[in-house]
């Protein structure tokens, strides 16, 4: 089935300048509630994919949806934690939300969880905001004018080169024995919210990452900005990109790195089949 074409922006549309703004203001906000909830004791409830849902997420949720929304009425929305509205599919610019990246990490009180957000213009996200409030990271990029942290210039890094490489992902995923040949050393850190791990590598502060379970848009749009303009890649396992806004919302899976050592990533990731 077949997405609908996105209704063009029309001329009186806000600039990408107020919709950046608006959304560093919402997102700040969103992350000033969220850390409010942070250490609490809070009602967790199971969603039917087995993933926890509290009432921190909803309560986010809500909020940005009402600050961005009311605000921007002709946009799009969707959100890991509201109803999927395909109306979103005849929007040109569409909010892409996860409250709270990394639920696991918030209700067991680790300061590895993200507030993400992004606009989508198009199909392609223009607009990249992921917030840790806990430890007061704010990664922020639009399409075009770099990528920031803390509003200081951020750069993925060069490593050109899988031995010694810094991986941000599960390091029980390198021993497994669905590789054609051994992984050389790398080092592995695990980090719960994947747009904090995509924030990260964008940041220089690891050279990659992989994950070969999928993930949803909301899951992707905000990093996938921030490393697009720090000089980065963001791909399924394949090499594909990944495009937005779409009916059916997930990925197969995510490749993550600078430039230099992508194309080593996926001569081994691309001979999986998921």
């Amino acid at each position: 089935m077949t997405a609908a074409t996105p209704a063009k922006t029309s001329a009186a549309a806000p600039s990408l300048d107020e919709d950046y703004a608006l959304l560093k203001t919402a997102v700040r906000d969103a992350g000033a509630l969220a850390l409010g909830y942070f250490k609490q004791e809070l009602q967790v409830s199971t969603k039917p994919d087995g993933s926890e849902v509290s009432e921190a997420d909803l309560a986010v949720d809500a909020a940005l949806k009402l600050d961005l929304m009311t605000r921007r009425k002709d946009y799009g929305w969707l959100s890991e934690e509201s109803p999927d509205d395909r109306e979103r599919l005849k929007h040109s610019r569409v909010w892409m939300i996860d409250p709270i990246d990394g639920t696991g990490a918030f209700l067991r009180h680790i300061p590895e969880w993200t507030v993400s957000a992004a606009l989508v213009e198009d199909g392609v996200p223009v607009i990249g905001i992921v917030f840790n409030p806990a430890t007061q990271e704010f990664f922020h990029a639009m399409r075009g004018r770099g990528a920031f942290l803390n509003d200081k210039p951020i750069h993925a890094s060069d490593k050109a080169t899988l031995d010694g490489a810094k991986m941000i992902a599960s390091g029980g995923l390198f021993k497994k024995k669905i590789w054609q040949e051994p992984w050389p050393e790398v080092t592995a850190r695990w980090v719960n919210s994947v747009a904090y791990r995509l924030a990260l590598i964008a940041a220089g502060e690891g050279d990659a990452t992989i994950s070969l379970t999928a993930k949803a848009e909301w899951d992707l749009a905000a990093a996938a900005v921030i490393m697009d303009e720090a000089g980065g890649i963001t791909t399924d396992h394949r090499g594909n990109p990944h495009p937005y806004n779409r009916e059916d919302p997930r990925f197969p899976s995510l490749v993550a790195s600078g430039k230099s050592l992508h194309k080593l990533l996926i001569e081994r990731t691309g001979r999986i089949d998921l």
